[in-house]
């Protein structure tokens, strides 16, 4: 089984714990969202599943936080939980299958092979090998910044799940399904 990585560019995710709730929070709460549907399934963590954000908000951008399925311990699905948590981890606090670093988009991507950047004009995702490890770039709800784009579509490839545009979150779980049905199909 091949690993998959999704990385979410959230442009005014706070990067320290202080905050009332995760909407407040520069929107973290598309983070959690985008999070679980990258990481959970029905009764299991995908253990085969990197998920990254590039936080850009204050105090101290960039901040880049990994969460490792592999590793991912004690985390339930709910909002009030992962508020929790990433309270804790944007404090200082260690949590199983989290970390955290100064990092920018372009350093976290900059030695990264099978890039592919979600656009709705990219190329169709049923015509597009995704080959062994992918790795999916997706921006928050104001998208990416146009020299992060242009940074990584030098290096990667432009992908589209069709015309009409999803949250990120919808993004990622239909990344996960097409990669479930194809990876049942060459079984």
């Amino acid at each position: 089984m091949s690993t998959r990585r999704f990385i979410l560019f959230s442009r005014r995710g706070r990067t320290d714990g202080q905050f009332e709730t995760l909407r407040e929070a520069g929107h973290l709460d598309v983070v959690h969202q985008c999070a679980v549907m990258a990481l959970y399934r029905a009764h299991a963590i995908r253990r085969n599943v990197v998920f990254d954000v590039v936080l850009g908000g204050p105090p101290r951008p960039p901040l880049h936080l990994r969460v490792d399925g592999a590793a991912l311990r004690d985390l339930r699905t709910d909002e009030r939980t992962w508020e929790e948590v990433l309270r804790r981890v944007l404090s200082g606090e260690p949590h199983p299958g989290m970390t955290l670093e100064k990092r920018s988009l372009q350093g976290l991507t900059r030695d990264l092979d099978h890039l592919f950047v979600l656009h709705e004009r990219g190329e169709a995702v049923d015509d597009v090998d995704l080959g062994p490890d992918p790795v999916f770039v997706l921006g928050d709800q104001v998208g990416l910044p146009k020299k992060d784009e242009g940074f990584l579509l030098r290096r990667g490839t432009k992908l589209s799940l069709g015309k009409t545009p999803y949250l990120a979150a919808s993004c990622i779980s239909i990344l996960n399904y097409e990669l479930d049905r194809r990876e049942a199909g060459a079984r």
